[in-house]
């Protein structure tokens, strides 16, 4: 299979595209963190919050990309995809913005706030049993009736080489505020699942920060990408299960793995009672109410065990923030 690999040059162009549409997500400084590090007055922590953007994650970067590039291709036809939410609210608002109809399969118990953008936004959703799409794949199934029927055009939430230009963009904005205040770069901690958030980030850090580490961070019991790491070459787990909906896929894409596999040197795996604590103290500290998916990368520093070896700062990646008060009270509640 002959795969076009995105590059920098794919990142700048996308954000052309972006920057018609939305403005970047603020690139915030810790202090609490820096405390709670330990770090030297040299150092700063910062955190790249994509709650800010108009769908409350990084999705949108990919999915207006992908959209836009798309739009021959795609003609009169529907837009077709499957997704845990956020790609799912991602691609609703493009396909608003590109006057596009779009019907989207999602796990019948994803977040109510995700479907309430969906359809506000004007995408339609079909939903599936995620306990069991390790067994039947109905997903897939549900998403390639609707090409095979409707002649609808499919768009990967991760797995495609505009989605993952796209998503470089959010890299690329932690680079250009880095250097507009003359700072270095040591670790960028990221989520990582099917790989398109990190693949994307790393074009633009690897080419513009080049001696960074790059950090995948994914639940305890959804780690494909640490184990594919260490097997150098892409694992796919039966059943990956975590409190983060967000980062349940079976395996890394095609697309992504030739990027991580050269551009991050490690993965940390935090179990689920990391993560909700993780979640509190972002609220606690910053008054953010994350999304598990969103919080894990900052429970990778809290846990104490990331080393942070240079000079440079540090980078950490809340992805999203769609999670609705009852679910999050739930969530950040004290376990028994």
């Amino acid at each position: 299979m002959n795969l076009r690999i995105p590059t920098i040059d794919d990142v700048y162009q996308a954000s052309e595209i972006i920057y018609q549409h939305i403005s970047p997500a603020p690139l915030i400084r810790s202090y609490p963190l820096e405390r709670e590090l330990g770090l030297p007055g040299s150092r700063r922590v910062w955190l790249k919050d994509y709650g800010f953007t108009p769908v409350r994650s990084f999705k949108l970067l990919g999915a207006l990309n992908w959209m836009a590039n798309n739009l021959e291709a795609a003609g009169d036809s529907p837009i077709a995809a499957h997704s845990s939410g956020n790609f799912a609210c991602g691609i609703a608002f493009a396909c608003n913005r590109y006057n596009k109809q779009v019907i989207i399969v999602m796990p019948e118990d994803a977040p109510s706030i995700k479907f309430d953008t969906v359809h506000a936004l004007g995408g339609e959703t079909l939903t599936y049993d995620r306990a069991e799409d390790h067994r039947t794949g109905v997903r897939d199934k549900m998403t390639q009736a609707l090409v095979d029927e409707q002649g609808a055009l499919r768009a990967s939430p991760y797995d495609d080489p505009f989605v993952i230009a796209g998503n470089g963009v959010g890299g690329l904005e932690i680079a250009n505020v880095l250097n507009s205040e003359g700072r270095g770069l040591s670790q960028l901690f990221c989520q990582v699942s099917g790989g398109g958030l990190m693949a994307g980030h790393c074009l633009p850090i690897e080419h513009l920060f080049p001696t960074a580490e790059i950090i995948g961070v994914e639940p305890s019991q959804a780690a494909d990408f640490k184990q594919s790491l260490a097997a150098g070459e892409r694992v796919r787990l039966d059943k990956p299960t975590s409190i983060c909906d967000g980062l349940l896929s079976y395996d890394v894409g095609l697309h992504n793995w030739p990027i991580l596999s050269r551009a991050v040197s490690r993965s940390i795996d935090i179990p689920d009672s990391e993560t909700r604590e993780a979640m509190k103290w972002l609220y606690d500290q910053h008054g953010l109410r994350t999304e598990p998916s969103g919080a894990i990368a900052t429970a990778a520093l809290l846990a104490g065990n990331a080393k942070l070896e240079g000079e440079g700062d540090i980078v950490v990646v809340i992805s999203g923030r769609n999670v609705d008060a009852v679910s999050y009270t739930h969530l950040t509640l004290p376990t028994k």
